[in-house]
């Protein structure tokens, strides 16, 4: 896998700096950099983009994207279905505890059904 530092610049621009003092995004970013160090096949997120601005958000969702590019299956828990959606090889929509649709990302944003209940007409 690529260095964690190559796949997240600002990381090593802040590397002297501690975790706490970074901002929502960035503290996020150096959650899945400190994840990565290990190596490992899969990585669990859940709500990576909470809290984040739209930009930020758009930054997280390309990390994930090149980690899983680069190898590591990711599971993405996540609200914000347009982001997740544009970034994923396979959905589950998931209500009340049951599994009620699923497809590609490009299926499920396409779907009338989600558009609808989740993104916004």
């Amino acid at each position: 896998m690529k260095d964690v530092f190559e796949m997240l610049p600002l990381l090593a621009e802040r590397r002297n700096q501690q975790g706490g003092t970074l901002s929502g995004g960035e503290q996020q970013m150096l959650a899945i950099g400190r994840a990565l160090i290990a190596g490992p096949k899969m990585l669990m997120l859940d709500e990576p983009s909470m809290g984040l601005a739209p930009l930020i958000v758009a930054q997280v969702m390309s990390v994930i994207k090149e980690v899983n590019a680069n190898g590591t299956t990711v599971l993405l828990v996540e609200q914000n279905a347009r982001a997740a959606l544009k970034i994923t090889s396979r959905g589950y929509v998931i209500e009340s505890g049951v599994t009620t649709m699923t497809g590609t990302g490009p299926e499920l944003l396409a779907d009338s059904r989600i558009v609808e209940a989740y993104l916004g007409a």
